[in-house]
């Protein structure tokens, strides 16, 4: 037996011992055809020395086309959907870098929530609280990867569907530049916002599928003690913090200061104060793909998610149209303030995971919040990452975004290499 097929067993033994969980993460697990992918990646390898995902385990998250495997975008309005008739670009990107496939992951049906619940399969907890919520839209992705089970996780990013699941379960998460990673095969929800992009462990591994995906080399910064210049936003992002989250954040910045970095205050009060804009842009584009299927969605769907589509009944057609238009000023406006740093930081999320049944209790409320911050670089289209920070004396790490505007990944990856060693 080869050491990547051995690697794939050990993982698909790992699931099984996870009991009612493994059906609250997964959508989609076949062991044969996990076996298979991984013999077919270890010949793979053997012919292509090198490969830089070589044998890594990569959980699929349930939008992303896999050839033979219908997608269903964890609903049950699409379960009965023909199989995949081939592989998306983001999948076969994965493969031809030894990669192997790994099971199809859950999430907040269609992808359109950051807290991460859904009906259908029901609401894992987080790797630090069982009854905390695993954060969204990829939800079962982010634990695959705080489980042990996998390498890296295939994510999507509409409001922050990677970055938050990777702050509550202490990962890596990258929301690329949207246009950077091909969006051939993957189920949209909103194809203005929706960005692919990984999960993972470890900065490096994440750093190496991103190149993986978008085809950017990534280089390692020449000066290790590099002096960065970083925006620290005032009046957006930084305001209603609970207490937890507003200490670490201080003391992250205090940290980045005392390290030689400089930084620097900006406003981005623009930003807060269009933040509405998400709400209706992302509405009016799910609302042109589920509209047909809301009469059947009422008894099938998740009616959190299907309320959140119908909203765009209430907008006018010069409402949408004037919002594409102040969305376009907004990320100038972004990339105007972004001039003079390499890149900003902020928390990843206003408060720590709330619980399953107080996000139940009062999910509009609760998933807003959860997605604000995240939402806005979405809003700016820039492209941006989550890291954890380990706390002394605190289980759960904090979460530290960095961002950029849209087309500077290298800097934010370039920074997170800077950042990463000081809380190791």
């Amino acid at each position: 037996m080869g050491a990547m097929i051995d690697k794939a067993r050990q993982a698909i033994d790992k699931v099984n011992q996870l009991g009612e969980l493994k059906d609250k993460i997964f959508t989609e697990f076949d062991s044969e055809r996990i076996l298979k992918a991984a013999a077919e990646a270890e010949n793979y390898c053997a012919q292509n020395p090198g490969a830089p995902l070589a044998g890594m385990l990569v959980s699929v998250k349930d939008l992303y086309d896999e050839a033979g495997i219908a997608t269903t975008a964890a609903s049950e309005l699409l379960k009965g959907r023909a199989p995949a008739e081939a592989d998306s670009e983001c999948v076969r990107r994965i493969k031809a870098a030894g990669a192997i496939p790994f099971g199809r992951t859950t999430l907040s049906e269609f992808a359109y929530s950051g807290v991460g619940l859904n009906p259908h399969y029901g609401t894992p907890g987080n790797i630090f609280d069982a009854e905390g919520i695993p954060g969204g839209s990829t939800s079962g992705g982010g634990l695959t990867v705080a489980h042990g089970i996998v390498d890296l996780a295939l994510g999507t990013d509409t409001g922050g569907s990677i970055r938050i699941p990777s702050a509550i379960n202490g990962l890596y998460g990258i929301k690329p530049s949207r246009l950077s990673v091909p969006g051939a095969g993957i189920h949209p929800l909103a194809k203005s916002f929706d960005t692919p992009g990984p999960l993972a462990g470890d900065l490096e591994t994440a750093i190496r599928a991103f190149e993986v995906l978008t085809d950017i080399s990534v280089t390692p910064p020449e000066d290790a003690a590099k002096s960065l210049r970083i925006g620290v936003p005032i009046n957006a992002f930084v305001d209603g913090l609970d207490g937890r989250v507003k200490a670490d954040f201080a003391m992250i910045c205090a940290k980045l200061k005392e390290a030689g970095h400089e930084l620097i205050e900006i406003d981005f009060a623009f930003i807060a104060q269009n933040a509405i804009l998400n709400k209706m842009l992302v509405s009016f584009e799910a609302h042109r793909i589920y509209a047909k299927d809301f009469a059947k969605l009422e008894t099938v769907g998740d009616p959190r998610v299907l309320s959140r589509m119908k909203f765009a009944d209430t907008l006018s057609s010069y409402e949408v149209i004037d919002a594409y238009a102040k969305r376009t000023d907004i990320v100038s406006m972004f990339g105007a303030a972004m001039a003079d740093v390499d890149v900003m930081v902020a928390p990843t999320l206003p408060r720590m995971a709330p619980k399953i049944a107080e996000v139940e209790a009062d999910f509009d409320n609760l998933n807003a919040l959860m997605l604000r911050n995240t939402g806005y670089l979405n809003l700016v289209d820039a492209c941006a990452m989550s890291m954890p920070v380990q706390i002394k004396g605190e289980v759960a790490p904090a979460a530290l975004m960095i961002g950029a505007p849209h087309g500077h990944d290298q800097a934010i990856l370039s920074a997170a290499r800077l950042i990463d060693p000081l809380f190791a």
